[in-house]
């Protein structure tokens, strides 16, 4: 019978493995104890897991919130939580007042996710802590306030926010809160390029030219969930991950850092960055818009994206759909302009967040041609925060929108103006 030699070093070799298998499994098993605990944890101090945000379309206005609904919002980037409840006309607000009730300066506030606040108590939001700043500092001007905020519109699409809601309020002083995305929001094509969206059956109240070329309004299409633009099948781990993510509070915490962390490496380490150039679900969609007659300059001379279109406002030259989406920014200011002069009131913009900038910034000097030109006063929150000495970055949660100190910072620079400008509510 042949005798096997084995190797004199194999017994090591195989000590070697059992105490890297010992010690992989006591990784394994303290990752684990770390979950375990964590999840526990978590689903004792957070109040919910899952943002609820009921919405509703309603004829000729769009998507907005549904009255009188609990809505629960969490930013699990900086761990915040919020319930709030939507009033009757479903604004994160409290309940609308008449203009009889209201004898003295009323003021509407309009715009998107800056107004509508969802990270924000409504009684910390800037406009609430403006009324009550001014009871104090400008009494005689006796201020009521009201919001009509929803996120993600522009100005052409909250006009029924207006016609339908704000108008009752008979206000003294419409101000609009421009964005940095409000130039992608007023252009239709951009905007569906963002979200999905068949351009021919948009859920906002839009605009595109007609065949003379003059820009026309268009009304919501309440069948606009039906034509979604087709989405390219989700690979098997982003299901696997969804899924952990919406049935775990450890995970659901946990995924924000793991975003920050893979965003830092892509951006440290060479070759770990996405490929350049839009993906394919952003080219199919890109050239699926660009085939309509409202969007035939989506792809001329510009590189379709989806995320970073905002920055591309500060470029100096800009790309003929970019271009069209100031156009059409214009429309939509100079349409409220209209509503204001037919119904006795002032229009103003604010310029909302450090995104914007201020005076010599491309995006605010856009913003502010438009403004000059239909004679609208422009002012920025940003350009307050600076003059006095704030630092400029401590008013943003990690989402890139205004906590407690921001809306406090903002209801501090709108009532400067208002102390300069109290002929707006004359």
């Amino acid at each position: 019978m042949r005798r096997i030699i084995l190797h004199p070093l194999l017994p090591k070799y195989i000590r070697a493995l059992r105490v890297a298998a010992w010690n992989a499994l006591l990784v394994i098993f303290g990752l684990l104890l770390i979950a375990l605990g964590g999840e526990i944890y978590l689903r004792l101090v957070n109040p919910f897991l899952d943002n609820r945000i009921p919405f509703q379309f309603v004829d000729g206005v769009g998507i907005i919130r549904e009255p009188n609904a609990e809505v629960r919002y969490a930013n699990w980037d900086d761990d915040h939580y919020v319930v709030s409840h939507t009033n009757s006309l479903g604004f994160l607000d409290r309940e609308p007042v008449s203009a009889d009730s209201a004898a003295g300066c009323r003021i509407a506030f309009i715009g998107d996710s800056f107004v509508e606040a969802l990270e924000a108590p409504i009684a910390d939001k800037f406009h609430v802590r403006l009324e009550e700043m001014a009871a104090r500092q400008l009494p005689h001007l006796n201020i009521a306030t009201q919001a009509y905020g929803i996120s993600n519109t522009g100005q052409i699409n909250q006009l029924p926010f207006y016609d339908e809601y704000a108008r009752r309020l008979n206000p003294n002083l419409i101000i609009l809160v421009f964005h940095i995305n409000d130039f992608v929001n007023n252009s239709l094509a951009l905007q569906s390029l963002a979200n999905g969206l068949d351009p021919d059956r948009y859920p906002y109240m839009s605009a595109q030219r007609d065949a003379n070329g003059d820009m026309k309004l268009r009304p919501p299409d309440p069948e606009y969930s039906r034509f979604m633009l087709p989405r390219m099948p989700t690979a098997w781990h982003e299901r696997a991950r969804g899924r952990l993510v919406r049935a775990s509070y450890f995970a659901k915490w946990l995924d924000p850092k793991r975003e920050w962390i893979v965003g830092r490496i892509n951006a440290i380490v060479p070759g770990t960055s996405a490929p350049a150039g839009p993906d394919p679900e952003t080219a199919a969609w890109a050239n699926a818009i660009a085939a309509r007659p409202c969007c035939t300059s989506m792809l001329e001379d510009w590189q379709p994206t989806r995320w970073d279109v905002d920055r591309q406002f500060a470029q100096e030259r800009l790309a003929p759909v970019l271009e069209e989406a100031l156009a059409y920014t214009a429309f939509g200011i100079e349409q409220f302009k209209r509503r204001a002069d037919r119904d006795g009131a002032k229009l103003a913009i604010l310029s909302a967040s450090v995104y914007m900038g201020t005076r010599g910034d491309p995006q605010f000097d856009r913003l502010s041609a438009i403004a000059e030109r239909l004679g609208i006063p422009v002012f920025s929150d940003y350009d307050y925060i600076l003059r006095q000495g704030y630092d400029e970055w401590s008013v943003f949660s990690i989402k890139s929108h205004w906590n407690a100190t921001g809306h406090q910072y903002v209801a501090e620079a709108v009532l400067e103006w208002l102390k300069e400008n109290q002929a707006a509510c004359d």
